[in-house]
Parts: C-alpha cells; structure tokens; sequence
C-alpha cells in the first residue's frame, strides 16, 4: 500500500455510504492522530485501539483502529465528503495566510504543522501553516 492515510479515509468514505456502524482498520501513529482530531471535532463518534492477535502466529499482537461512525436522527452519516488533498505524489503546502477555509466554515481540513496535527482553525490561531492533509465536510 502507498498511501495508508488515502484507504484509511476510503474504508470512512465507503462505510458511511453504506451505513456501516463501525471501521476497523490497521494502526499507526498517523491515522490515530487524525481519528482523534475527527472525534474531537465531532465528525465520528468513537475512536479504539485494539490489540489483535495475528492469524499465521497466534504469539504476535498487532494494533488495530476501531473507528466507530456517527450518523444524524435521519440515518445520514455526519460526513459528507472526507477527501485527501496532499498525495504522495503531490504533496500540498499551505503558509499562514494560505489556509483553506472548507464549505464556508462548516468542514475541518486537517494540515500537518511543526506543532503536529490540527485543524484549519486552529493553525489559524497559532498562525502556522504545513502540509494540508484532508478535507471533511
């Protein structure tokens, strides 16, 4: 795999289209950092880490994230659109003064800063720019 951040929000994309109540996933620092902030922000309701015993050796442990998906009164997933903007091959920077503003202010983009990970708004606030991960409206 190339790109584990692109299937981590494809596995999101395509069990909210089916009204899938939760994603399972394998972990990494990156993709709890982003399930954390989307959970803070309140675009998924819950996120775990699960330790799974591996199938070939039942003596290996892996880590695995259980995202668990939040859905309005109607049955319509809170997430509308959740889009990678930087790629392996084409990574997209934005300065302080270059921050996306998503759907007028109603979605989040996520950026990677020298501080860590946070929201557009946030790095608004510490006036930080970095590489714009994705986009969630």
């Amino acid at each position: 795999m190339t790109d584990p951040i692109a299937d981590m929000l494809t596995r999101i994309r395509n069990a909210a289209a089916i009204k899938k109540a939760e994603v399972v996933l394998p972990m990494s620092k990156l993709k709890l950092q982003i399930a954390k902030i989307l959970q803070e922000t309140h675009w998924i309701e819950k996120v775990e880490q699960l330790k799974v015993p591996s199938k070939k050796n039942k003596n290996m442990m892996f880590d695995e994230l259980k995202i668990t998906l939040k859905y309005k009164d109607n049955g319509e997933s809170a997430i509308t659109s959740i889009e990678r903007a930087s790629k392996p091959s084409r990574r997209v920077y934005v300065g302080k003064d270059e921050l996306p503003r998503v759907l007028n202010g109603l979605g989040i983009a996520i950026l990677s800063t020298s501080e860590g990970l946070m929201t557009n708004k946030e790095a608004g606030k510490r006036k930080i720019g970095g590489e714009l991960i994705c986009e969630i409206y």
